[in-house]
């Protein structure tokens, strides 16, 4: 059975031009996919749809919220901040929104497989992303026991995921399931949003916002995992796209390095968008080209 994959980016305007560049990427060495989904806020389309073409489309909040999920007027939010709220989430900020949109999306497309890369990677070497198959299985992230060993707040992930999915507390594991380039397979995150639904008698949003320290990864693995017993997914602790999460920014040196000494199964690279590289820099470091007229 042929089976067909979408790659997934969720970003808003600060980051749009690190975005171009990930696009660039996609569209220099990337094959094996119907369709580059760009996720963003309504205020923020017409500044994205600059980059889409023929394989990448802008979907904006309004196809992928609940409406009960409503943005703040920036007029009434403090320091101009996108804040949503609901009544029953807690207020949600712009990341948590954007890990409910790279899950909603599974209920707007057809494909198969879901590739996520965020807006501050960048690939680097050619890539088929029908790779992220193995037979009928696709590829998962899982560093077994990486929460133990993670500087952020995995504790808080893993209870939360537990709590969502009603997985007892003596059944929960500390595998980190968070990486760039990360492959979901669609028909499994749905099947989530209906146990998260079926397990609470409310929409899974709802589920997910009651508190505002959540990872999306981490609930996902945890379903796969713990509640499907890894059904349908190959789990391996190979990154396909080294990630710089803290400061202080790399060196030109040091990220050329990283570039140029990927393993042969890593297919891009990354830096957190919080950390102060200039986009053009980082263009110049690992695409060597120009910008693209966007």
């Amino acid at each position: 059975m042929r089976r067909t994959n979408a790659i997934v980016t969720a970003s808003h305007a600060p980051d749009f031009a690190r975005c171009a560049i990930l696009c660039e990427s996609i569209d220099r060495y990337v094959t094996g996919h119907s369709m580059h989904y760009l996720l963003v806020d309504n205020v923020d389309a017409p500044l994205f749809r600059r980059l889409e073409g023929p394989k990448r489309r802008v979907v904006t909040e309004t196809e992928l919220l609940p409406w009960w999920l409503k943005r703040v007027p920036a007029s009434l939010s403090p320091g101009g901040r996108r804040i949503w709220v609901a009544p029953r989430t807690l207020p949600l900020h712009g990341w948590h929104v954007q890990q409910i949109k790279r899950i909603a999306i599974a209920r707007l497309v057809d494909d198969d497989g879901l590739l996520y890369c965020d807006s501050d990677t960048v690939f680097v070497k050619p890539f088929d992303v029908s790779a992220i198959w193995t037979g009928d299985d696709i590829r998962l992230f899982r560093a077994t026991d990486g929460a133990l060993s993670a500087l952020k707040d995995h504790a808080h992930w893993i209870t939360h995921a537990g709590e969502t999915l009603g997985i007892a507390p003596a059944e929960r594991t500390n595998h980190d399931y968070i990486a760039q380039f990360v492959t979901w397979r669609r028909q499994t995150v749905i099947d989530m949003c209906d146990h998260m639904e079926r397990l609470h008698g409310r929409h899974w949003v709802s589920v997910i916002g009651r508190s505002r320290r959540f990872s999306e990864c981490m609930i996902y693995g945890a379903y796969v995992e713990q509640v499907l017993d890894g059904a349908g997914h190959a789990p391996t602790a190979e990154t396909l796209c080294p990630m710089q999460w803290f400061d202080p920014a790399p060196t030109d040196e040091e990220l050329a390095a990283v570039v140029r000494n990927l393993k042969p199964f890593q297919v891009g690279v990354g830096v957190q968008s919080f950390i102060a590289i200039e986009p053009e820099r980082f263009r110049a470091l690992t695409l060597g080209t120009t910008p693209k007229a966007a």
